[in-house]
């Protein structure tokens, strides 16, 4: 597996390519991060398994930092961008049934001060792009939105990292690690996106 991964694993470099690979899938959502978080874990996974030096593989805790950091910049990002598109942007939020839909669904949540929505959100394919651009189009206030997007965040960061961590403890370097802990994960993207699909309950409204 590390020879595959190549040198990449083995240099301070992956914690850049990793940020930058997190950063920008928020508007290329078909970037490989998630696979290059899993590789990277499972390389540092093998590199303690077989006692190389520190040095030698990523580091868990700035592999965490550096996937989970990029994540909230991303969504700033694409936030603050989406906040100022203007009138050409929520006309195209208009075509889409889904962004609209997210797009509600995510203001009510925020209007209840709360945003499990957006946590939910970062394990589904597209889904971070859909509620960054969707809170920034209906002007939803960065102190509600930030909060959980560093939730978010953090807790996709933590689950990736360990998924390819653990895999490689107790699979091994190899294929069959890889290939287990990406299927884990991109089983709670599935279950992510379904929760996201299901129509929003409607809460009774109290009075005070």
């Amino acid at each position: 597996m590390l020879e595959s991964v190549g040198s990449l694993t083995g240099s301070p470099w992956i914690y850049a390519a990793v940020a930058l690979s997190v950063l920008l899938d928020v508007f290329l959502p078909v970037l490989p991060s998630g696979v290059l978080v899993i590789m990277a874990a499972t390389a540092a996974a093998a590199g303690t398994a077989t006692g190389e030096v520190p040095q030698a593989v990523p580091d868990i805790l700035f592999l965490t930092l550096s996937a989970a950091t990029a994540s909230v910049l991303g969504d700033l990002v694409a936030y603050r961008l989406a906040w100022r598109g203007g009138e050409r942007l929520d006309r195209a939020i208009a075509r889409s049934r889904r962004l609209t839909s997210a797009q509600e669904r995510l203001g009510a949540a925020l209007a209840r001060g709360g945003g499990p929505l957006v946590v939910i959100a970062r394990f589904a394919p597209a889904g971070r792009s859909v509620v960054s651009l969707g809170a920034g189009a209906a002007h939803r206030r960065v102190r509600d939105f930030l909060p959980w997007s560093i939730l978010a965040g953090l807790s996709w960061a933590v689950y990736s990292v360990a998924l390819g961590y653990f895999g490689g403890q107790w699979l091994g370097a190899t294929w069959l690690a890889t290939g287990v802990s990406l299927v884990a994960l991109f089983g709670a993207g599935a279950g992510a996106a379904y929760l996201m699909r299901r129509p929003a309950t409607e809460e009774p409204v109290s009075r005070a």
